[in-house]
């Protein structure tokens, strides 16, 4: 059995999370200890908070109060609702918690059942529980339990080099399937911006944008992680990258950019991409003639159909590449001009690159509205462009689905980033080419 344990500071937002699952009948609520239980199932999330902080009026300095932990019993063992309870209560009382007040949940909204428990580590005094090896004691409990109750032995997914990354399943554990696809990705492929990170992890229907913004005074620049479907549709609540573990997280990703510049050879990738590119009887067959090289491109398009970015990732050389970095003729323009031959190549200001539409997390009351941002390397976007962009994300929702891990759901105080956006050499390129044009305008004829 594998314990996870989150300790935070928002009690309304771990009560939430699993309250919505409970209200929209993907579990129910097992038990729990001077809590009050609704007796027709619904769950009012503001009452639960009001009876949780009559069991703790003092908060002390603790800054980080709340306890929200998840019981994962092998898929093999096949436990009644009253075994689940019997293990959460025997869990906590081990671990120095059985008095506090506390709720038990079951899960059902995937296939592995599993149960949540939302306490707190503070007494009535408000003084802090002892959290002195806490995740070394639990480990401890969950191989005395299955010993106990002859449960299977269960780990934690290790990831292995060999592992295949498989696209999202929306009927998994989404929250676990982004975790591993972001992993594995950053440990094997080597790419140097987030237009390149993005192209690979669109083969697995996974989307990372930037996330700046301002909360009481204090900036935060991090990543938001999205689930996708086949057509780059929001699937499920977004991430941000500190949920998901530190590999995933800015900091790692822009050091995986640096450490890249001086790993990636161009030249295996280019021969190949120009073998295929001279024999090609169009796109199509390109892009076919590729993939049998264990390469894939990834192309990206404006509304009317013309190619305004492309990348290439080559499985061979674990390597990821914008197509201006293999040379000219292979930037999207080129490659615009080659296979869409009736176009013209420089579009009309109409055929503007639309940036890719991104669910705005709902800011704190305090987050500063209209601040400019940018990312490393990146141009800043214009007033217009980010105000089209801002109602396009206010218009468009994104599906609550299965996590399976901690509360991340778009509720105020929980989600403090404003989505940026991204840099790409070859959209960049094409911006560029567009305002000289626009520059030079026509001259008066005498």
């Amino acid at each position: 059995m594998v314990a996870k344990i989150s300790i935070g500071s928002s009690l309304y937002g771990a009560l939430a999370y699993n309250g919505e699952k409970i209200n929209k009948e993907h579990g129910r609520i097992l038990g729990s200890n001077k809590i009050i239980i609704p007796s027709n199932g619904q769950v009012n999330i503001s009452d639960m908070v009001d009876n949780f902080r009559e069991c703790m009026p003092k908060m002390g300095k603790t800054k980080k109060p709340v306890l929200h932990i998840s019981l994962n019993p092998h898929p093999d063992d096949r436990l009644t609702d009253q075994d689940y309870e019997i293990l959460a209560r025997e869990y906590l009382d081990r671990l120095g918690f059985g008095e506090q007040p506390y709720v038990i949940y079951k899960h059902e909204d995937i296939e592995r059942h599993h149960i949540h428990i939302v306490t707190v580590n503070v007494n009535e005094e408000g003084k802090r529980l002892n959290q002195d090896f806490l995740f070394r004691r639990s480990k401890k409990i969950t191989t005395d339990l299955e010993e106990k109750y002859n449960l299977h032995k269960a780990q934690r997914e290790k990831i292995t080099p060999d592992m295949p990354i498989k696209k999202i399943d929306p009927e998994g554990d989404i929250k676990r399937q982004v975790a591993n696809t972001v992993k594995m990705v950053g440990m094997r492929y080597k790419f140097q911006t987030l237009g390149e990170y993005n192209a690979v992890l669109s083969l697995y229907n996974v989307r990372c944008d930037v996330a700046d913004g301002r909360v009481n005074g204090r900036e935060y620049h991090g990543l938001v992680y999205f689930a996708t479907d086949a057509d780059g549709n929001t699937i499920a609540t977004p991430f941000k990258a500190s949920r998901l573990g530190k590999f995933a997280g800015r900091d790692a990703i822009e050091g995986r950019f640096e450490r890249a510049k001086d790993k990636i050879d161009v030249a295996p990738t280019k021969r190949k991409v120009a073998d295929a590119l001279a024999q090609s009887a169009g796109k199509d067959d390109f892009v076919e003639k590729l993939k049998a090289q264990n390469i894939d491109v990834v192309f990206r398009y404006t509304d009317e159909g013309r190619i305004y970015g492309v990348t290439f990732i080559d499985h061979n050389t674990m390597s990821v590449l914008n197509g201006s970095r293999l040379g000219k003729e292979y930037s999207a323009n080129a490659l615009n001009a080659r296979f869409n031959q009736g176009q013209q190549t420089d579009p009309q200001p109409s055929q503007t690159p639309v940036q890719p539409v991104v669910p705005v997390l709902v800011p704190n009351s305090n987050t500063s509205q209209g601040q400019s941002t940018s990312t490393s390397g990146a141009g800043n976007a214009s007033a217009t462009q980010q105000t089209q962009q801002t109602q396009q994300t206010q218009n468009g929702g994104t599906a609550n689905n299965g996590n399976g891990g901690d509360y991340d759901l778009t509720l105020p105080g929980l989600d403090l980033f404003q989505p940026g956006l991204s840099f790409n050499p070859d959209e960049e390129e094409f911006r560029r080419r567009m305002q000289r044009k626009k520059k030079k305008g026509h001259r008066p004829k005498f």
